[in-house]
């Protein structure tokens, strides 16, 4: 008498040890299999047909935008984009900052960076057309806090 069958007359007469088979395991990477597939076509987007992050600022048109503060009645800055993404980081142009994006929609977007060493700070853009955005900016630059409410409208070509 084997130890198994030992064991199985201990328990009585219907008690057996189950064994699990190819088949079970097999089933069962094939779970895990199909719970990863999925998993992929959550993070990725791109090539499932769904938008991309931060589709809104693509869709702005590249050029020269006149960047005029609100309650100031001063003059316009410009600056000549090449994408809508420069908006985000109008007080740290160029860094290469760490961002998350908060809010993403068709036609507003909100964004918080940190710039190591640098500052940061969190950026809400509102598309009212391809040509014209409300911004609204805060954060700290230089160990200075800063803040921006203004308005951005494309003016043409960059020069």
């Amino acid at each position: 008498m084997t130890m198994l069958q030992v064991r199985n007359q201990a328990r009585g007469p219907k008690a057996s040890v189950r064994r699990p088979s190819f088949r079970s395991g097999r089933l069962a990477r094939s779970g895990l299999l199909v719970l990863a597939g999925g998993a992929a076509l959550m993070l990725g987007t791109e090539g499932t047909g769904q938008k991309r992050s931060l589709e809104m600022l693509d869709q702005l048109e590249p050029g020269s935008w006149e960047l005029r503060e609100h309650g100031t009645g001063g003059s316009a800055g410009d600056i000549c984009i090449r994408s809508g993404r420069q908006l985000i980081q109008l007080r740290h142009p160029g860094l290469n900052c760490k961002s998350v994006t908060v809010e993403d929609s068709p036609t507003e977007v909100v964004v918080q960076y940190m710039c190591a060493g640098q500052g940061y700070g969190r950026t809400r853009i509102r598309r009212e057309t391809n040509a014209l955005v409300q911004i609204d900016s805060q954060g700290i630059v230089n160990g200075q806090p800063f803040a921006y409410a203004g308005e951005g409208r494309r003016a043409g070509a960059c020069r």
